[in-house]
C-alpha cells in the first residue's frame, strides 16, 4: 500500500491512522495524510480484488465450459484466467471512497491504478454507493431499480484510452486524432510515463483514430490502428501511456514525485482537499 502514497509518512504513523479508521469506519478523512492513505488503500483492495477474482475465474484445464461470467471473460480449456481486460468497454466502480472522493479525478485515478485497463475503456462510479441498494430493490422492482440505476446511480467520468505492451519512458507510444460533431479536432501525442487528460463534456462524443507505434495494441492487434466513439463524462479522456503493469521507480523519493505528478495531471490533492476547498470527502461506505 505504500508505494501508492505521494507524501512520506512513517510506516507506524500510517499504521495508526489505519487503525483509527477501522475503529472509526465512518469518519471522513480532515487532514490531507488521511485523504492520501484512503485512497492509497482503496487502490490496493481493488487490485486485490480483481487479482482473486482473475484468479477464481478460470477455466478447467482440458474441458470445455459454458461461460458462467461477462463477455468480457473468454472461453479457454488450458485452465487460463478468463478475464481479459482489453475485451472489458466498462469499469464501474463504487464504494464510498470512489462515491465520495473529493473530485470525481481522483475515482478515476484510483480505477485506472488499481485495474490498469488496457484499450479503450469507459470509466463510471456510483454517485453515492447505490449499487448494493438497487440490488436488493432489483428482486422487487427491476424496472424501477434500472431507471434509478441509469438515472440517479450511474456517474460517468469519461474513457481511458492505454496502449498494452512494453513501453519506454520517453518514447513515443501513441498517436491520436479526436474529432467532434462540431468539426474540431485534436491530435494527441502520447509518450511514455505519462498520463493526460483532455475534456470531453458528459453525453459529448468524439471520433478517435488511434495509432499505437510498433509492438503496442489498444484493441486491434500491435501495431494496428483503431477506430472507436468515445462518450465524455466528468472526467474527460484519460490517455495512460504508463504501461502495463505499472513500473515503479526503486527510490522512494523518485516514486513519490512520480506518483505526485501522474495525480496533477489529473487534480491535484491540495486544491480539492476539504482543508483546502471546503469539500467534503466522507460519507457512508468507507
Amino acid at each position: 500500500m505504500e508505494r501508492w502514497l505521494t507524501t512520506e509518512l512513517s510506516a507506524d504513523d500510517v499504521r495508526n491512522r489505519i487503525k483509527n479508521k477501522i475503529i472509526r469506519p465512518t469518519t471522513i478523512p480532515h487532514l490531507l495524510e488521511d485523504l492520501i492513505i484512503e485512497q492509497a488503500l482503496c487502490r490496493e483492495a481493488l487490485r486485490l480484488a480483481l487479482e482473486q477474482h482473475a484468479q477464481f475465474a478460470t477455466s478447467l484445464k482440458g474441458v470445455q465450459r459454458r461461460r458462467t461470467v461477462a463477455d468480457a471473460f473468454a472461453q479457454s480449456g488450458s485452465g487460463d484466467t478468463l478475464v481479459n481486460m482489453m475485451d472489458l468497454d466498462l469499469i464501474i466502480g463504487s464504494g464510498g471512497v470512489l462515491s465520495h472522493a473529493p473530485r470525481r479525478e481522483q475515482a478515476a485515478l484510483m480505477m485506472v491504478d488499481a485495474f490498469q485497463p488496457t484499450g479503450v475503456t469507459q470509466l463510471a462510479v456510483d454517485s453515492i454507493f447505490m449499487m448494493p441498494h438497487l440490488g436488493v430493490l432489483s428482486e422487487r422492482a427491476p424496472e424501477a431499480a434500472m431507471e434509478v440505476f441509469w438515472r440517479d446511480c450511474l456517474v460517468p467520468l469519461g474513457p481511458v484510452i492505454a496502449p498494452a505492451g512494453k513501453t519506454r519512458r520517453g518514447a513515443e507510444l501513441l498517436t491520436a486524432v479526436l474529432k467532434k460533431p462540431d468539426g474540431t479536432s485534436l491530435e494527441v501525442k502520447l509518450m511514455g510515463g505519462e498520463i493526460k487528460c483532455f475534456p470531453l463534456a458528459e453525453g459529448e462524443t468524439a471520433q478517435v483514430t488511434l495509432r499505437p507505434a510498433r509492438g503496442l495494441d489498444v484493441g486491434e492487434g500491435p501495431g494496428k490502428p483503431r477506430e472507436a466513439t468515445l462518450t465524455g463524462g466528468k472526467v474527460g479522456i484519460i490517455f495512460d501511456g504508463r504501461g502495463r503493469p505499472l513500473q515503479f521507480d526503486d527510490d522512494p523519493h523518485m516514486r513519490r514525485m512520480r506518483l505526485a505528478d501522474w495525480s496533477r495531471s489529473l487534480t491535484d490533492y491540495e486544491a480539492s482537499h476539504p482543508a483546502h476547498a471546503g469539500v467534503a470527502a466522507g460519507g457512508e461506505g468507507h
